[in-house]
């Protein structure tokens, strides 16, 4: 099953249908493909023999399939390949403050994503997933060093269909009840933006070398504003 078959608006799977709040699911695949843009880190969930582990990690994808990586050690991704993985993604936009800490809230947009993790082995395949999480955080896989033959085989990659995915997004204001509304007590939204500053050059940089347009690019943006590899 393909992400696009997601855009008439139904749950691709029961087990990722939205059951609470369901006037906040989305399922379309611009929806879900925006909020992946706009986030940097995933939390990633497996069942190990030690019981549940969930670790944040950084992730790339194209569209179709999720990427995520980690030292060819990493007892996470080790017990993920082969078996189901959940993968959640999120974009905090504001505090929502409501007249009474039981209505208190945020604005956020998430994604959460489950299927079975491969293992990708083949060289070429390895690099362009690597490829797709590095820039997809920052496009700078082009202006350092390529990894060498030693830092994959270091490296553990897995990726996932983006076949069973759905999202769930709140906006606007606090819901109070209608007694609380008509009392003395401030409400509202505090917005949050991840932006990004300057960069600041490394204390044992020797070469003389200026920070890569990609990376000066990003001073002043936002995270959903940053330049990617894959766009919804």
């Amino acid at each position: 099953m393909s992400l696009n078959s997601n855009d008439d608006g139904g749950a691709p799977s029961a087990r990722t249908r939205v059951r609470r709040g369901v006037p906040r699911a989305r399922y379309g695949r611009e929806d879900i493909l925006a909020i992946l843009h706009a986030g940097m880190i995933a939390h990633v969930g497996v069942t190990t023999p030690d019981g549940p582990l969930v670790l944040p990690m950084a992730y790339g994808h194209d569209g179709e399939r999720l990427y995520l990586h980690g030292a060819a050690a990493n007892h996470l991704l080790g017990t993920g390949d082969g078996h189901e993985v959940c993968v959640t993604v999120t974009h905090l936009d504001g505090l929502v403050m409501a007249r009474t800490p039981f209505h208190n809230s945020m604005n956020y947009r998430s994604v959460v994503v489950r299927g079975r993790a491969t293992r990708i082995d083949d060289e070429a395949g390895k690099r362009r997933a690597l490829k797709l999480v590095t820039d997809h955080v920052v496009a700078n896989w082009d202006s350092v060093r390529p990894p060498s033959q030693s830092d994959l085989r270091k490296t553990l990659v897995l990726e996932m269909p983006l076949a069973e995915a759905s999202a769930k997004v709140r906006t606007g204001d606090p819901i109070d009840e209608p007694e609380d509304i008509a009392g003395p007590w401030w409400a509202g939204v505090v917005p949050i933006t991840t932006r990004f500053d300057s960069a600041i050059t490394s204390a044992d940089l020797t070469s003389g070398a200026e920070p890569p347009d990609s990376i000066t690019a990003l001073a002043g943006r936002t995270a959903d504003e940053r330049p990617q590899p894959y766009r919804a």
